[in-house]
C-alpha cells in the first residue's frame, strides 16, 4: 500500500471517530480524538473535513456547529477545525451583533491579526454574512474606540510588500509632532497615518519612536493632555505592539469577570501554533502560573463533568503540541 493511500485510510478512520462521536451514538473515546485533531496541522484538517465530507455526503462544520449548543466540546473542536479566516470572522460577528459589545474582545480580534490576516477576515466576513465588517463595526460601537479600530481594519488594505525603517523614523516624528506641538492630542493626523500603515509598518513606526524618545507612545498618550482619545488610543497601540501582554491581561480580566472557560477556549485556538508560548510567558510573568495550570483549575473544578474534562485535554495538548 502506497503513502497517500495509507494516509487517506488513516483520515477515513479519523471521520469514523468524527462521525461516531457527533452524528451517531457519541460513544467513541474523545481522548482519541483529541490525540489526532491537536496533532495534525491546518492542512491535514482540511484534509479531514474533505474526506468526512466525501464519506458522509454532509458538512463536518454544519455538523459541529449545531452540536455545539449541547456539546461544549463540540464547539472547541468546531473552532480548530475552522478555517481561522472564517473563525475570526465568525467571533467578530458574535460580539457585534450581541448586544453590548464586548470591547476587550473587539480590540483582540482586530489589533493582534497581521493586516493580511486582517483582510482575509473581512473578506470571509463579507462572504459568510453578505455585510461589510467595517460597516458593522461602525454601526455597533460609539466613541474613540471606534475610530481608532476602523482606521485599523483600513490599514489591512496596505498589507504586503518590506517594512520601510527610513519610512517608520518618520512617521514616529509625525505621531511625536502630533502630540507635542498643541496644546491637545492631533487625532486626524494620528488616525490618518494609521489607516495608511499595515499591522507590520506601525510595529517598525513604535519602535523607532522609543528610539528616537526614549520611552513608548503608548505611555505618553495616558497623559491627560492627550484625554479620553489618547487612553483608548494607548489600549489599541500597546495591543498591536505586544499582543502576547495583551492576551494575558484578557486572561487575567477572566478571573475575575467569571467568563475564563469562554476566553481561554479562544485564545488558545486561535493562537495555537502563532504565539501561545509568548502568551503562556506573559501570564506566567503577571502570575505565577502557566496556562497548563489555568486550564486544568478553569475546567476540572468540577470532576463529575466529563465534557469540561475533555476540553481541558484539548486545550492542553494543543499547548504541549504548538
Amino acid at each position: 500500500m502506497d503513502s497517500s493511500s495509507q494516509v487517506s485510510r488513516r483520515c477515513e478512520l479519523y471521520c469514523q471517530y468524527l462521525h461516531s462521536c457527533f452524528s451517531g451514538n457519541g460513544a467513541t473515546d474523545k481522548r482519541k480524538l483529541v490525540e489526532i485533531l491537536t496533532t495534525r496541522n491546518l492542512q491535514e484538517l482540511r484534509f479531514i473535513h474533505q474526506t468526512y465530507n466525501e464519506l458522509y455526503n454532509q458538512d463536518l462544520l454544519h455538523i459541529l456547529y449545531n452540536a455545539q449548543r449541547n456539546n461544549p466540546f463540540a464547539r472547541v473542536v468546531y473552532l480548530h477545525m475552522s478555517e481561522p479566516q472564517a473563525r475570526d470572522a465568525e467571533i467578530v460577528r458574535t460580539v457585534l451583533i450581541g448586544g453590548n459589545v464586548d470591547m476587550n474582545t473587539l480590540i483582540e480580534m482586530v489589533c493582534t491579526r497581521l493586516s493580511l490576516m486582517l483582510q482575509s477576515i473581512k473578506q470571509g466576513f463579507l462572504s459568510l454574512y453578505n455585510s461589510d465588517m467595517e460597516q458593522d463595526l461602525s454601526h455597533n460601537i460609539k466613541g474613540g474606540f471606534k475610530e481608532i479600530l476602523l482606521a485599523v481594519l483600513k490599514s489591512s488594505s496596505h498589507c504586503g510588500g518590506k517594512v520601510d525603517m527610513s519610512m517608520a523614523m518618520c512617521d514616529a516624528k509625525t505621531l511625536y509632532e502630533a502630540m507635542e506641538s498643541g496644546k491637545s492630542l492631533d487625532q486626524k493626523t494620528m488616525i490618518s497615518l494609521i489607516s495608511q500603515r499595515s499591522t507590520e509598518q506601525l510595529k517598525a513606526i513604535l519602535v523607532s519612536y522609543k528610539q528616537l524618545y526614549g520611552h513608548e507612545l503608548s505611555k505618553s498618550l495616558k497623559r491627560n493632555k492627550c484625554g479620553p482619545f489618547g487612553k483608548d488610543l494607548s489600549v489599541v497601540i500597546r495591543c498591536i505592539q505586544y499582543p502576547e501582554k495583551y492576551f494575558a491581561k484578557q486572561l487575567r480580566r477572566t478571573l475575575q469577570n467569571g467568563d475564563s472557560q469562554e476566553v481561554l477556549i479562544r485564545i488558545v485556538i486561535t493562537r495555537s501554533r502563532i504565539d501561545i508560548k509568548e502568551i503562556n510567558n506573559a501570564f506566567a510573568a503577571k502570575t505565577g502560573w502557566s496556562l497548563e495550570s489555568l486550564i486544568l483549575r478553569v475546567f476540572n473544578h468540577n470532576t463529575t463533568d466529563k465534557a469540561t474534562g475533555f476540553i481541558a485535554e484539548f486545550l492542553v495538548a494543543l499547548l504541549t503540541h504548538n
